[in-house]
């Protein structure tokens, strides 16, 4: 390991306007486009989403994308919330966060891509990425490709499959957890957000304590703030 220099890393406010960020991230619902083609006898029409039955006007359907029923980490952020506050999920700034892990054996789960990960991070923190770049060549997986290359963006991201599975093989259920991201979102209310905002470690946190997990701490402000304070951090050498 090596001293890290400070991470170039965009600050929260940016962060969550970034078309490559995923839906879930931010409390939007996800609303990828599902793309088909389809054939008319001398007008194009464009047949319903999840419609199965016959189109008339003799239409025929050539190829459809099928969005997968949603995963735990889609449910609105609503919803998230309650169960963070309902398991009393607890949010630390990032002093009492290193305190904690300096002196209660606490473990700092960073979930951010791995590339970000190796570029700085908190010594001893370790990595289990929520997202990950598409991997699968369904159709929705290509649908999905598409709609990232309309905004240019040719890395698109997906949940995790393995995550939990991951955190499990690494640190196990008794643990105690601090999960951290970039922004680090909140869940405390304010005039302009009543519900907070959501992100990619208090998702993370939510995926924990739906899978048994009883000591999940969330890093406030995120490792922007803990970088940002000049707290200790490492990086990954190639």
């Amino acid at each position: 390991m090596a001293a890290a220099a400070l991470p170039s890393i965009s600050s929260p406010s940016s962060s969550a306007s970034s078309p490559n960020i995923h839906p879930s991230q931010t409390g939007a619902r996800a609303h990828s486009p599902s793309f088909f083609t389809v054939r008319s006898y001398g007008t194009l029409k464009r047949r319903q989403p999840n419609s199965h039955k016959a189109v008339p006007g003799g239409i025929k359907i050539l190829c459809a994308a099928t969005k997968p029923a949603k995963s735990p980490a889609e449910e609105e952020w609503k919803v998230k919330r309650e169960l963070l506050l309902q398991k009393k999920v607890r949010s630390v700034e990032v002093k009492e966060a290193l305190r904690l892990q300096k002196e209660n054996n606490f473990v700092i789960l960073d979930v951010r891509p791995e590339a970000e990960f190796k570029e700085g991070h908190a010594p001893g923190a370790i990595n289990v990425q929520i997202y990950r770049l598409i991997k699968e060549w369904t159709a929705w997986d290509i649908a999905r490709r598409a709609a990232f290359a309309f905004f240019g963006i040719f890395s698109g991201t997906e949940e995790n499959p393995e995550f939990i599975q991951t955190v499990d093989s690494k640190l196990g259920k008794d643990a105690k957890i601090i999960v951290a991201c970039s922004a680090g979102g909140t869940m405390k209310p304010s005039q302009n957000l009543p519900q907070g905002q959501q992100s990619r470690s208090l998702i993370a946190a939510y995926l924990l304590v739906l899978n048994g997990y009883k000591n999940v701490f969330h890093l406030e402000g995120g490792l922007y703030t803990w970088f940002k304070e000049g707290l200790p951090a490492e990086a990954e050498e190639e």
